[in-house]
């Protein structure tokens, strides 16, 4: 009788999954050691990834930047395959990002310096929190900053999750208070509405921790770990966007597996394995020890599977009325699945009906604009701005004089934007947006009492228009329920590790080994949440399962 080759399936044909699979398929030993197959439970490949097209351009819907070009496999791959460089307009966000303007709600544009104050303090708060102050030559500035960090460390309260548990949220908000109290007192800025300096600088603050909130996925930062934020890893060098898209990776990715490898539309319901004593199967492959049972009520059989699955779907999964491991996975990877975040990042892409100024076909005026809000309890809030806006930082256009217009949702504004008609958002970001640039524009110093500039002009005659718009939609999608992970208060990097960890362990005496083995970005202990810390995850499972089988060249 001929030996059965080991089977192993890869559930999802996302950035993890395709890379696992192109290194099994292309190790030296595949033909002779495996089969190997590809289920993705959507229409198509990508998961997270997903570019597409809109007023004409090339936009992600999801993953966006490479984050780093220095040592990133994702720019090795992208240059390799010549994706970073296109014919066609794409959301390359090209120099918006060094000149913004920076309006206060109401009308009141922001000098630069006053800006430029509050965001070297943010920023600086976060090279601590990230622990890059220590990584470089300090200035005597820098040193007693650090000791100054250290102090609020100490002072600030926890936020649940055990003794001594800080958030980032708490860090950066007792720093702020610390940074007012080393000032001298605040005063009202004349001509200048209701805004008083320190008014201004705590929205400049909201303004960064809203963009730290999308870029976290965190929708609270008071949730996210302040001591798991060192742990993180960024490549050196500039964050990019992919002039062909995130696709195109993706697309290299999968071009050498064989047609019929990867399977759309098969979607997972449950996954049965066998963590106790070998037995034999009842629906055919005896000796397989994973089941895997499709939505259509179909049955794969397999030695081994690579979950590549979302922890959104993960944690969902894991739920006592989903029944997607059968048995329940341990308790050890249950609890670090549920200590996990795991948050909700949309885009909004709207296309300008006219230029901001009324007139048709020209957008090289409309600016990248940052957006300071009042407090949500402020009496002088306006009033018609929806509430799903107002933590929103900026709104800027996807390249310089591009028509197509990009805003970033993050936590409950983020899922509320999935449930609102397309004409609701044109109304809602119209108002917001017009009420920001239509009103006299004041600008306000940083060393002065203000100078109020420019002509009155009413909202009606300078309304800002789109003619569409299209949004992403993560959160509510039944294949991710969410964007990506970060560390919560209450977890750590040990339990990322931990989701990494393959079920059952070599070592686990009377079991097949490997049955069950996890990828994706929320098993990388450093790259978490990004399409490189994927990569890398789906490398270390196909070398696992290379390993296992003493396979040469791993």
């Amino acid at each position: 009788m001929v030996a059965k080759k080991p089977r192993i399936v890869i559930i999802g044909a996302g950035m993890a999954g395709l890379t696992a699979a192109n290194k099994l398929y292309t190790s030296s030993s595949f033909n002779d050691m495996f089969e190997l197959c590809v289920v993705e439970g959507g229409p198509r490949i990508g998961g997270r990834i997903n570019t597409s097209e809109f007023g004409g351009d090339r936009i992600e819907m999801g993953a966006t930047w490479i984050h780093g070009i220095g040592g990133s496999p994702v720019h090795k791959i992208a240059q390799e395959i010549h994706s970073l460089e296109s014919e066609q307009p794409w959301e390359c966000m090209d120099g918006f990002l060094d000149e913004p303007k920076t309006v206060a709600e109401g009308g009141f544009e922001l000098s630069p310096s006053l800006v430029e104050s509050i965001s070297t303090l943010f920023k600086n708060l976060m090279d601590y929190a990230q622990g890059k102050l220590n990584e470089r030559d300090e200035s005597s500035e820098e040193v007693n900053f650090c000791k100054l960090a250290d102090k609020i460390c100490k002072i600030c309260p926890s936020n649940g999750g055990g003794p001594g548990k800080l958030s980032v949220g708490s860090f950066l908000r007792q720093a702020l208070n610390v940074y007012w109290d080393s000032v001298k007192e605040q005063e009202q800025i004349e001509g200048c509405g209701n805004w008083s300096r320190k008014l201004i600088e705590e929205a400049i603050f909201a303004m960064h921790e809203n963009i730290q909130r999308t870029y976290t996925s965190a929708g609270d930062l008071l949730t996210l770990d302040f001591d798991a934020e060192s742990e993180y890893r960024m490549f050196p060098g500039e964050e990019i966007t992919i002039a062909k898209g995130y696709l195109s990776v993706i697309e290299s990715l999968a071009s050498v597996l064989p047609h019929g490898l990867i399977q759309l539309g098969r979607k997972v319901v449950r996954i049965e394995w066998q963590p106790e004593a070998h037995q034999s199967s009842e629906h055919g492959g005896a000796g397989r020890p994973v089941k895997i049972h499709f939505c259509d009520g179909s049955i794969m059989s397999a030695d081994h599977v690579i979950v590549t699955v979302s922890l959104g779907v993960l944690k969902a999964g894991i739920g006592p009325d989903s029944g997607m491991f059968n048995p329940p996975l341990p308790t050890f990877k249950t609890e670090a699945i549920s200590r996990l975040g795991f948050g909700v990042v949309n885009k909004l892409f709207l296309q300008l009906s006219s230029r901001h100024d009324g007139r048709d076909g020209d957008y090289s005026k409309f600016p990248f604009l940052q957006m300071a809000f009042h407090r949500p309890d402020s009496v002088w809030r306006h009033k018609k701005i929806p509430w799903w806006m107002r933590r929103t930082a900026s709104l800027s256009p996807i390249y310089k004089n591009s028509g197509v217009l990009l805003s970033w949702f993050a936590g409950k504004e983020a899922l509320e934007l999935e449930t609102l008609s397309d004409e609701e958002i044109i109304d809602g970001v119209s108002t917001t947006v017009s009420s920001f640039l239509s009103q006299p524009h004041k600008q306000l110093n940083s060393n002065s009492h203000g100078v109020c500039n420019g002509k009155e002009k009413s909202v009606d005659e300078n309304r800002v228009r789109f003619a569409k718009v299209l949004k992403s939609k993560w959160g509510n999608d039944p294949l991710f329920l969410g964007s990506y992970s970060y560390v919560a208060v209450g977890s750590s990097g040990d339990d990322l590790d931990t989701l990494a960890e393959p079920l059952p362990n070599i070592d686990t005496l009377g079991s097949a080994p490997l049955q069950i083995l996890f990828a994706g970005e929320a098993t990388h202990r450093t790259h978490y949440s990004t399409t490189h810390g994927a990569y890398f995850s789906g490398l270390r499972e196909a070398s696992r399962l290379l390993q296992h089988y003493h396979c040469v060249g791993v």
